[in-house]
């Protein structure tokens, strides 16, 4: 009885072989389903990507819909995929979308499965615009290649949140039997149920984005250049059609990456984030046509990261926090000088997370609309949006640091499509009042203050060292009391998402939801500085974040990054102890 042969081939061997902790690997226990869905590698077993645990899973997610919703077989559902494959298991996006879509067609629900590769944020998209009950996209996004994800969306449009996870975790472990003719994808084909929003979302979606296309004539007539990357990923064709939607000359593609290919040949890993590693053929080829910018979306097309050729030669890639704050400040400044959005600045909102940069909120309080920050990523941020556009305000923007930006209220998630072609805009008309990118960034901090930032992490295998040095950080001078400073810098406030503590509230309770099971405290400091560490969700690493806000007019910019430097030395030396918890330094 076997459903792939290629998993079975692998099993079999392994059972030959006769080895315990190989077979543990593959079957010692089953991924866990959490509001980022699944992400693991694909090959054998339950605890990796395959037909057998895609079915299972999908299973379970219909199981939670059907009890969710009364009207699931009239509404139906969405499911994308890019375009990551293993050779070596027979997995790939296609095959576990088809196989997922097969299980709810068996059910009688109606599914609107792409034909093609999309990127991820044209699923979100797809779930508002069709008010669908759900969305699945199938995507390890910047992820190395033996990786695949599950990434699902509730009927709001944006990524799940808690209680979701659990329910849908508790109904694939009560649906784990495959149903009839659960691996017989060919059946839906010639189903009446099955529908293709391919077509429709091409046209609409570029229909959608144009709504933030502010400056058409200058678009026309510009002479900058652009390159553009999509890494092997899915986003070549999407940012070329989202150019012409803008009236914007195409970018010039890297060719060795501009087609999709599973094994990422040319790079290390497919994350941009990454920094130069991953642009090294975007810089030859942008000298090679005389391009000054460079746009590089991940895999999936949800991130985007931006470089500019300085006066010097030199180039500079913007980190995530100087995008937003470009971003921020062009998005509402269209908004005041263009927009036909007949409603109050009090009306007005945006959103970032709380491990980005500040400069929103310094913008918001000098202009007048509203800031909020969310906890980390994007499915607080997509679902804060949604309820805040439910009471009639407008959510103009929200990125967090990790290169996310949503600039279009059509997709409650980030963006990298639009991300790309608005940014490209903004350098249009920046370059017709002869500025670049950096020059504005830099007016943007004279108008606002200087925002620095510094952030990086420690690779920690031991959970029990991690809750130690938490632990430590809570019972610094004797029980339940935090450091009152570090190093030469003052402590003046503190919040412990994982505990609910926050000294600056009245009644010392934090306002965001907290989560006993992750680590998070932010420590405020007297010199305006405020660093928040935590543990990662996906890998074992403790990630620090640390930002220094000037007021406006302190313009002494190398003696800002001085202090926060030494800063950021003092919380390695004292709350980190590297060397005393055996931490292990990222490595550039």
């Amino acid at each position: 009885y076997q459903q792939n042969p290629k998993t079975y081939t692998i099993v079999k061997q392994v059972l030959a072989e006769g080895n315990a902790g190989e077979l543990q690997k593959y079957f010692g226990s089953r991924m866990e389903f959490g509001t980022a869905g699944l992400r693991a590698a694909m090959g054998a077993g339950i605890s990796h990507m395959n037909d057998l645990t895609i079915i299972q899973t999908t299973q379970g997610f219909c199981r939670y819909l059907e009890k969710n919703f009364s009207d699931l077989k009239k509404r139906g559902i969405v499911i994308g995929f890019d375009a990551r494959a293993d050779l070596s298991s027979g997995g790939s996006s296609k095959r576990f979308a088809r196989l997922a879509a097969n299980t709810f067609i068996s059910q009688g629900v109606p599914v609107y499965l792409f034909s093609d590769i999309v990127p991820t944020p044209f699923v979100p998209y797809t779930v508002t615009h069709l008010k669908l009950c759900a969305g699945i996209m199938v995507t390890a996004s910047h992820n190395p290649k033996q990786d695949n994800g599950y990434k699902v969306y509730w009927e709001n449009g944006a990524q799940i949140i808690s209680p979701h996870d659990k329910g849908i975790s508790q109904a694939i472990e009560e649906n784990q039997e495959p149903w009839p003719q659960a691996w017989d994808d060919k059946v839906i084909d010639s189903s009446p149920l099955l529908h293709d929003p391919y077509a429709m979302v091409n046209k609409e979606y570029f229909k959608d984005i144009q709504k933030q296309c502010f400056y058409r004539n200058i678009n026309k007539e510009t002479n900058l250049k652009f390159v553009h990357t999509s890494v092997h990923g899915v986003g070549h064709k999407f940012v070329q059609l989202a150019f012409k939607a803008f009236d914007l000359s195409p970018p010039f593609a890297v060719p060795e990456q501009k087609d999709p290919d599973p094994d990422f040949p040319t790079v290390k890993y497919p994350n941009p984030e990454e920094g130069k590693g991953v642009l090294t053929l975007s810089f030859a080829l942008a000298e090679k046509d005389g391009a000054r910018i460079i746009l590089a979306n991940d895999p999936d097309a949800d991130r985007l990261a931006v470089a500019e050729k300085q006066e010097s030669g030199e180039w500079k890639v913007f980190s995530g926090n100087e995008l937003g704050a470009l971003l921020g400040w062009w998005i509402f400044t269209c908004w005041k000088n263009n927009s036909r959005d007949t409603r109050a600045i009090k009306d007005v909102y945006m959103l970032s997370s709380t491990v980005s940069s500040k400069i929103l909120r310094a913008i918001a309080l000098k202009e007048g609309f509203h800031f909020e920050e969310t906890l980390t990523g994007f499915k607080w941020m997509g679902n804060r949006a949604k309820q805040l556009m439910d009471q009639g305000k407008a959510v103009l923007f929200a990125f967090e640091e990790a290169i996310g930006y949503m600039c279009c209220p059509a997709v409650l998630d980030k963006d990298g499509v639009s991300a790309a072609v608005i940014t490209a805009e903004m350098a249009s008309f920046l370059a017709s009042r002869n500025l670049s990118l950096s020059q504005q960034l830099k007016a943007v901090y004279d108008e606002y203050g200087f925002h620095i930032t510094k952030a990086s992490y420690f690779i920690c295998h031991d959970p029990k060292v991690i809750q130690q040095l938490f632990d430590n950080l809570r019972n610094f001078d004797g029980k339940n009391t935090y450091p009152k400073s570090c190093g030469r810098f003052k402590v003046s406030g503190i919040r412990d998402l994982t505990t609910g503590y926050d000294s600056s509230q009245p009644d010392q309770k934090a306002i965001l939801p907290t989560s006993k099971s992750s680590q998070m405290i932010t420590f405020t400091f007297a010199n305006g500085g405020v660093a928040t560490m935590r543990t990662s969700g996906t890998e074992p690493k403790i990630k620090y974040y640390s930002e220094l806000c000037a007021p406006p007019g302190n313009s002494d910019v190398e003696q800002l990054k001085k202090e926060l430097d030494e800063l950021v030395s003092a919380l390695e030396k004292h709350f980190f102890q590297p060397e005393k918890n055996k931490l292990q330094r990222k490595t550039e």
